[in-house]
């Protein structure tokens, strides 16, 4: 391969499908040469946008010699079917969260991906953000002493209609229960999810309250409680129906406290000179995961966004959908 990754973007279905294909146009690495969409016209007004092709049939772009890697923005019933293909025919995949509604799937997912030698990532980015980066480095050395709880909170409003519409900013896609298989937990909890997977550790046990208010075939309004293999008590909170809600996240333990509230932290730990908040210097963030996904393409490099991530982001949110179809606690 040249040092030029040639690239094909798959579908305009996701909100964040813009943004990748910018992230992409800005990436020195990468080269956007195709765009294939399951509602054709839609693509092919993406593609006249661009200022690149159009090609309507899927395997043409898969098993095209011209195309390096492909870029996924499907809806996610898509994911599992159009990445094996994709991993099948030796192309790099960079796709967003959630990877696939199950486990399972998931697995089905990197077994193609480790086969056929490619390289895959999900767009986790909140484990690059130096708060991140900070609170990870608190709970190691011992600042915060041993984690008891942990809570993380996701929200925004667009799922609220205005003027008679009936979602928000939101496209009504988003609400569709077999294209999305989620809600505001699977979509937009899934950065709570996998963050405070990652602070505390293997889940043990999920308790989930998914509220869907009657117009939505999906939740709009979600609470989960995780209890990890650690001890630690996980509280993750996401919604689609909550104006000007900050992003938080908290770690309690038995030495201190750090709260993050949007880009403010602070700090409190017995093991400081000082009592009282302090307010620490952050860390670098690390490169973003389209950034990590060129570099491991291009150079081997191993990026900071696992398998284990992936797979613990997926087995969450399909604990927390069993729990609430079931009314009860459920043991991973």
């Amino acid at each position: 391969m040249s040092d030029l990754i040639k690239v094909a973007l798959l579908s305009r279905w996701h909100v964040h499908a813009d943004d990748y294909a910018r992230s992409a146009q800005k990436n020195p690495d990468l080269s956007i040469e195709l765009i294939w969409d399951e509602e054709a016209e839609r693509g092919e007004n993406w593609a006249k946008e661009l200022n690149v092709p159009f090609e309507a049939d899927i395997d043409k772009v898969l098993s095209s010699p011209d195309i390096d890697a492909v870029i996924v923005s499907t809806p996610t019933n898509l994911h599992k079917e159009i990445i094996i293909a994709a991993a099948n025919n030796k192309k790099h995949i960079f796709t967003e969260k959630v990877l696939a509604f199950t486990v399972e799937d998931c697995e089905e997912i990197y077994q193609a991906v480790e086969e056929n030698n490619v390289k895959l990532m999900l767009s986790l980015p909140r484990l690059t953000e130096n708060y991140y980066l900070y609170a990870q480095e608190a709970l190691d050395s011992g600042k915060l002493g041993k984690l008891t709880a942990i809570r993380c909170r996701l929200a925004h409003n667009g799922g609220v209609g205005q003027n008679g519409a009936k979602t928000g900013w939101l496209p009504e896609r988003f609400f569709n229960k077999e294209q999305a298989g989620g809600g505001a937990l699977m979509d937009l909890g899934a950065h709570p999810i996998y963050l405070t997977n990652r602070l505390a550790g293997p889940a043990k046990a999920v308790q989930a309250q998914l509220q869907q208010s009657s117009e939505f075939e999906v939740d709009d309004n979600s609470a989960v409680l995780v209890q990890y293999e650690s001890g630690a008590i996980g509280i993750i909170e996401s919604g689609f129906i909550s104006y000007g809600s900050p992003f938080q996240l908290e770690l309690y333990g038995t030495e201190g406290v750090l709260l993050i509230e949007e880009g403010n932290v602070r700090i409190q730990s017995s093991q400081f000179a000082e009592r009282g908040w302090q307010t620490p210097e952050l860390p670098d963030a690390l490169p973003m995961p389209m950034q990590q996904w060129t570099s491991a393409i291009l150079h081997g490099t191993t990026p900071s966004i696992t398998k284990e991530d992936v797979l613990g982001l997926t087995a969450i949110n399909e604990k927390a959908a069993l729990s609430q179809e079931e009314g009860k606690r459920i043991e991973l």
